[in-house]
């Protein structure tokens, strides 16, 4: 059979055949065989038309409604077909063999970029109109005062930078503006508020864990400051550039850099450059000339890294930033060749902030506490200093008051008696319980003029103070016979060294030499000889020689070890020679109360601690709880307790309470104990001692903070043998003592 076709059919056309009503075809029969006609189908084997797919539904719905719009776009269609077709992928390529048949074309490379700028574009605009300016505002506007209470709840002082002033732009000198925007952000003026390279640089490095610093504009740190967290992380990021770019369109920029300069942190607790100007310079912003305007600028940067009153690295890195500020500066005409000429030293700031005012004595306990606080409440500089914290001390006002007032009374003496010496004199003193809790403190006469704390300070030798420790060694471990030996021999009480002065300090070998070349021998006080005499006795009397060997025969390591176990700092430890035996270490008076409460907490040593408890708008702060550990056996600490009671039961008979006139040892560790200190150079006076589990130590030294750190001799200052001025203050802050 053949098929026509019309003659206007062409080879490129489509063309349906609709044959309706063809029976189905039989089976081919066998030659010859005559094929039967198949039954026509029934009914019930008939099939149902599918229900159209959802596609099917909505082009039918809306193809009548887009009608006209696809007509109107139809000619452009058409024309950009062929185009697209080009730029359609074909993999593998043909025309092209090996490897090149995978490789895009040039058109197909540039419409993939296209593409992708087209939607990354879109994404851009649609975050932008999604993103709002936040309504509130970070915790910095309604920053509160850090309140510190005493032991009982009691308020004790308020310290906070609430009292930020914000400044309007027109009272910033305008060398100060530049010196800021040299800085940070040249051209803030001219940028639409974000910098594309510094998000992309910033992303990098948030993505890759590195260094986040730099990279935003001054909308962005403003913005980051003010609607933000400090959070390094690519959402962020994001966020801050979209308010930014927003920001930028609704405020001026005059607007955006006096917020920046009013709301930006520069260390020492202030926010804003007008605090910041009378934290370093003691001086309104106004006031500021272009080269302390310059440093101020640095401190953007981190404080911690550039203020350098904090620690030497940071002030070479200070005038570096200085420096280049300031040359920046000239580079974008903003200051004169002839001005810059005149800033070639550095400004220095002054040495600590003007505006901490909380009193003399308890600006001692308020730096305490804080560094306490911020160290185990694991609190940040930057969120410490905008408050809103209450802590709760264990500062006792009726001992702190009483220790104030002793040593008060004994400075006021010394200047009377003698005020030439009395001006270099410095008076150290704490009270720590047992349970580790600082009770008091006197760091020195007024913290506005002396900045350092004498009661944490670790500048003079413990002396004689130091022999519990030695004793306590002794007992605790015994003594070798032999050098490396593993046998040892115990030590008691009652056990007899060689009290005479002037003693060698012998080895297993024979005589101990110094690097000289001299035998070393221990030093009584006043040159006197004891013959032999028993430890227990020896540390009543504070015989030295015996305590001096006892050190070499227990080990000078385990002398050391002891004492760190005790609570002193290992900084503090002396050199590990015979020497250390008799108090070449120098540790603070809080050190020296916290290791002979030790004593009278059964040989258990808890981490002296200044802060209780802290809180923050109702809700506490995890603090890291101060560890106790046990630095000796509770035997031994009643030994070495009942020795100090019987010392200060000899050396002040007439103050021993009356609950303690007996001279039994039952229950030394609820006695009165302590002991006075001295050095054989005479540079320090020292009285440790402990009542009702309250171990205060006082030291009184001279040094010469005008010349240097090297202190200079006593020269009657600490008083006599007999009328000990550390004594005098320790029982005039222990009283009463029954």
């Amino acid at each position: 059979m053949q098929l026509k076709l019309p003659a206007s059919f062409r080879p490129d056309e489509t063309m349906q055949l609709r044959v309706s009503d063809i029976p189905a075809m039989p089976d081919m029969p066998d030659e010859g065989d005559e094929g039967d006609e198949e039954k026509p189908r029934s009914s019930k084997n008939r099939r149902k038309a599918p229900r159209p797919s959802l596609f099917a539904r909505v082009s039918s719905f809306l193809g009548p409604r887009l009608a006209p719009l696809l007509a109107f776009l139809a000619p452009y269609v058409a024309r950009v077909t062929p185009y697209a077709r080009k730029l359609r992928p074909q993999y593998p390529r043909p025309g092209r063999t090996d490897w090149r048949r995978w490789i895009p074309s040039w058109r197909q490379c540039l419409g993939g970029v296209l593409t992708s700028i087209g939607l990354s574009g879109m994404l851009l605009v649609v975050a932008y109109a999604a993103t709002d300016i936040p309504d509130n505002i970070n915790s910095y506007a309604t920053q509160q005062d850090n309140v510190y209470f005493w032991a009982d709840g009691t308020p004790m002082a308020r310290t906070g930078w609430v009292q930020r002033q914000a400044m309007p732009l027109k009272d910033i000198p305008e060398d100060v503006r530049w010196a800021v925007l040299a800085a940070e952000n040249a051209s803030f003026y001219s940028d639409p508020g974000i910098s594309f390279k510094g998000i992309s640089r910033a992303l990098f490095r948030t993505i890759g864990q590195g260094d986040t610093q730099g990279g935003s504009t001054i909308t962005q740190q403003y913005v980051k400051n003010v609607y933000l967290n400090q959070n390094q992380t690519v959402s962020r990021k994001f966020t801050e550039a979209m308010i930014s770019l927003k920001l930028d369109n609704q405020m001026s920029k005059d607007d955006i850099l006096e917020g920046y300069l009013n709301t930006s942190w520069f260390g020492r607790g202030t926010y804003g450059i007008q605090r910041a100007a009378q934290a370093y310079y003691g001086k309104d912003v106004g006031e500021l000339n272009a080269s302390e305007a310059a440093f101020l600028a640095s401190l953007l940067k981190g404080a911690g890294l550039y203020d350098p009153t904090l620690k030497s690295a940071n002030r070479a890195r200070a005038v570096e930033r200085w420096s280049w500020t300031l040359d920046r500066m000239v580079d974008i005409g903003k200051l004169s060749k002839a001005e810059r000429a005149k800033y070639t030293k550095f400004p220095e700031p002054l040495k600590s902030n003007p505006l901490y005012d909380t009193g003399e004595q308890t600006d001692y306990l308020v730096e305490l506490a804080s560094q306490y606080a911020k160290k185990s409440g694991k609190i940040s500089d930057k969120d410490f200093d905008l408050g809103g914290y209450q802590i709760y001390t264990t500062f006792d006002k009726k001992r702190e008051t009483q220790l104030t007032d002793a040593v008060t009374k004994a400075r006021k003496d010394a200047l009377k008696d003698d005020p030439k010496n009395a001006k270099t004199a410095h008076y150290g003193a704490s009270s720590v319980a047992s349970d580790g809790r600082i009770l008091a403190v006197y760091g020195g006469p007024d913290h506005r003029t002396q900045g350092y704390n004498e009661s944490n300070a670790t500048t003079v030798s413990a002396g004689s103070a130091f022999l519990p420790f030695v004793y306590a060694a002794g007992l605790e471990n015994g003594i070798h016979k032999t050098r490396d030996g593993d046998d040892t021999t115990p030590v008691t009480g009652e056990t007899l060294y060689d009290g005479d002065d002037k003693v060698p300090v012998k080895t297993p070998e024979g005589p101990y030499w110094d690097r000289s070349g001299k035998v070393v021998a221990a030093k009584n006080d006043d040159g006197e000889s004891y013959g032999q005499i028993s430890l227990h006795r020896a540390m009543e009397l504070s015989v030295n020689t015996p305590f001096m060997q006892l050190g070499m025969d227990a080990g000078l390591d385990v002398v050391r070890s002891t004492a760190e176990k005790s609570g002193l700092l290992s900084s503090s430890i002396g050199a590990q020679v015979p020497a250390l035996s008799m108090g070449s270490s120098t540790p603070s008076a809080i050190r020296m109360a916290s290791g002979y409460s030790t004593f009278a907490a059964g040989g258990k040593h808890t981490e002296p601690y200044s802060v209780r408890l802290i809180t923050k708008n109702g809700t506490k702060v995890v603090l890291d709880t101060p560890a106790t550990d046990r630095a000796f056996g509770a035997d031994v600490a009643e030994e070495v307790n009942s020795a100090l009671a019987d010392s200060f039961r000899t050396a002040h008979p007439d103050d021993v309470p009356a609950s303690q006139q007996s001279a039994a040892r039952a229950g030394s560790l609820g006695q009165v104990a302590g002991k006075a200190g001295t050095t054989q150079d005479d540079t320090a006076a020292w009285y440790v001692g402990t009542a009702k589990a309250v171990s205060t130590a006082v030291v009184v030294y001279r040094i010469d903070l005008s010349k240097s750190l090297q202190p200079l001799p006593l020269k009657g200052i600490a008083g006599t043998t007999d009328d000990s001025v550390p004594y005098g203050i320790w029982s005039g802050a222990m009283s009463p003592l029954g």
